[in-house]
Formats: structure tokens, sequence, C-alpha cells
């Protein structure tokens, strides 16, 4: 049996690459390191987004681990334009996995590189490899889990947010961490959704 985090960044000042963490993200990177920290996480990729490197680093820090930058869990691009209705763009990427705005990339693309940076990760010798990442990355790879997580599960994600994702003869599972959650959630509803992932 294989175990993964996947972590969603704390809350951040904007949507760019370079927006840092809010003074609240640093207290919940703080909250979330006292949270994890037992779990002694041994591997930790994170997106190139500064969010997501701000939000694990005190945790690697605290058990002396660097963090390798991993393209593949940047946040999935819906276009290349402002989408005036966001959200809406948003639940037709899930509605139509292959869906792609001008320059933006389909839901079915960002899972295949998901995927990809997932069995990466639990292709080394480490005994629990933390992922950090965004959101729509997050909600995709529980949707490749379970269907029903879809954008329902997207909207019901905070920030930040941590799913342990298990593997068992290559059946996934995952698991919402208590304390990490706001609202109940589709993965609060349905904890026991074994899908192939990889």
């Amino acid at each position: 049996m294989r175990r993964l985090l996947l972590v969603r960044h704390c809350e951040s000042t904007g949507q760019d690459p370079e927006a840092p963490l809010t003074v609240r993200g640093h207290v919940q990177a703080a909250r979330l390191t006292a949270r994890l920290a037992p779990l002694a996480p041994d591997l930790f990729i994170s997106s190139p987004y500064l969010r997501a490197r701000q939000s694990i680093a005190p945790l690697a820090r605290r058990l002396g681990t660097v963090v390798s930058i991993d393209d593949r869990l940047r946040e999935r691009r819906l276009g290349d334009e402002p989408i005036a209705d966001w959200r809406r763009a948003v639940r037709e990427s899930f509605d139509d996995l292959d869906r792609a705005l001008p320059g933006g990339e389909s839901s079915r693309a960002a899972q295949a590189r998901a995927r990809a940076a997932v069995a990466d990760a639990l292709a080394t010798d480490c005994r629990l490899p933390l992922l950090a990442t965004h959101g729509n990355w997050l909600a995709l790879v529980l949707t490749a889990i379970d269907g029903r997580f879809g954008y329902a599960g997207w909207q019901s994600l905070t920030n930040p947010d941590v799913f342990l994702l298990t593997a068992d003869v290559g059946v996934w599972s995952y698991e919402r961490l208590a304390d990490t959650m706001i609202r109940p959630s589709p993965a609060a509803l349905y904890p026991s959704t074994r899908r192939s992932l990889v």
C-alpha cells in the first residue's frame, strides 16, 4: 500500500504565479506545519508558484527537508484572455473534460500531467510524498478517482486543504484530513470510493 499527501496552498494575495501568501496565509502555513509534522512526509514537491512553495516551506524546514519543484503541479490555465464568468468556465471544464478555451488547457490534459506527477512521486523510495499544488489541479485528481467530486468538490475546497491518497494494488481512495475542513465536501461524503488513478 502506498500513500501520498496532496496539499492545496494557503490563502494568497492573487492568482499571479509570483503572488505571495497573505498574512493570514502565513498563519495557515504555520498551522499546517503543526498538523502535518507528525505524519513526517519525507518527500516535498511543489508547484513552481510562490503561494504553493510558501505554504509548505515551514513544514519542510521543520523536518529538515528540501522542496523540489515540478512544473506539472502548476495550476491549470483556463485560457489566454480574462474570463468574465470564470466560475461557469470551470464548471463547463468539469462537464466536458476535453473542452479548452483558446490558449487554455483541457481538464483531460491537466489530469494527464497530474497523474504523471503522482506516479513519479510514488516511484521513489519515499514513505509519504507530499505534493503542494492548487485547487483546480487537486479537484481534477480527485475527480479522476471519483467522478462525483467534479465542480461541486472544487467549490468545497478550502485554503489550505489536505487530502491523503491511498493506493492499494493500483486502486486509489482518498480522505480529506480532519482539521483542514471548513465545510463538508464530496470527499467527506464519499470517503470509500475507489477507482484506478495511474
